[in-house]
């Protein structure tokens, strides 16, 4: 396997096989955020340079993606906001406004399916930290969403991230990752991403029926559902936990 970094502005090409490549890698609920359609094209339009593959030359596979963003941040935990939404937003406004960033967000870090358990998600951080770096940034944040949340959806994510194992390091292994790559835990919030949909759509994303209104656990949800049927809408705010590296 060799595996080499290629930026969506050396061969925007490979960017058409994303969709199928890594389906079933996230839920698919969180492929329809509220905030996407908005921003979504101009993330390759605008940022083309701080979103990145791991490809493999020699049997033209894609084996891991990264996605990113500069934003502006003081470098108190304050101004790190509520999460993944309000970055996307604050990145774009900064970039119309001509404003200054002071770092680098992560708005995506996936491994493909065969190629999970080889230590790529390290490498993809690697990168980030390089391509912040290239940026001349000094800091690197990453808005993780916690792999084992969705096994704990009641529990609120300040306080589940918090958890540790008996050797002290984060219980949540993708927040383990993260620390033992360098990261420090600087907050938790529970509004990081909004995702909103009919009855019917959140039905079809969870394979679920939804009779009455109420808060509903799901699966894969981090936090639950809340239906109303009367609006025949379905509303989520998915929690997230921010990590800070150092590039």
């Amino acid at each position: 396997m060799a595996l080499i970094l290629v930026r969506h502005s050396e061969r925007p090409e490979l960017w058409d096989r994303i969709p199928e490549r890594f389906a079933g890698v996230v839920p698919e609920y969180n492929l329809h955020g509220d905030i996407n359609g908005d921003y979504w094209d101009r993330l390759f339009t605008d940022f083309p340079e701080f979103q990145f593959v791991l490809y493999d030359d020699e049997l033209d596979v894609i084996a891991g993606a990264g996605r990113s963003l500069p934003r502006t941040w003081d470098g108190t935990a304050e101004d790190l906001g509520p999460g993944l939404d309000d970055t996307i937003a604050r990145a774009f406004a900064d970039r119309d406004a001509g404003r200054t960033p002071g770092a680098l967000c992560a708005l995506g870090i996936e491994v493909a399916e065969d190629h999970q358990g080889r230590g790529l998600s390290k490498v993809l951080l690697d990168a980030m930290a390089d391509t912040a770096r290239r940026a001349g940034l000094g800091t690197v944040l990453v808005p993780v969403r916690p792999t084992w949340k969705e096994r704990y959806p009641l529990v609120p994510i300040e306080r589940y991230a918090t958890w540790t194992r008996d050797d002290g390091t984060p219980f949540d292994p993708w927040i383990r990752t993260q620390v033992g790559a360098g990261g420090t835990i600087a907050a938790a919030s529970a509004y990081s991403s909004r995702i909103t949909g009919t009855v019917a759509e959140w039905e079809d994303w969870t394979g679920l029926t939804f009779p009455e209104d109420g808060e509903y656990v799901f699966p894969g949800g981090l936090a639950p559902l809340v239906v109303d049927r009367e609006l025949g809408r379905g509303a989520y705010w998915e929690p997230g936990v921010w990590i800070t590296h150092r590039a």
